[in-house]
């Protein structure tokens, strides 16, 4: 059974508000192999390998940014 996409992109990427990453965007591209990519209407995706992700989310809880 082939794995299911959406599971797939949600272990790959974050998805919030450019505003919310301003002021640790420089510090979470310096300490995982992320990509940040402005998507439009002030949204970035964060985009990365599973393990990334996972920490940048972690990261990303120590320094007060909610993801939806």
């Amino acid at each position: 059974m082939p794995p299911d996409p959406s599971r797939l992109r949600d272990s790959t990427q974050i998805v919030l508000p450019c505003d919310e990453l301003a002021e640790v965007r420089g510090a979470l591209t310096e300490e995982f192999t992320v990509t940040v990519v402005s998507v439009g209407d002030g949204t970035c995706k964060i985009v990365g390998s599973p393990v990334e992700i996972k920490g940048a989310s972690g990261f990303l809880a120590r320094h007060g940014v909610s993801i939806p």
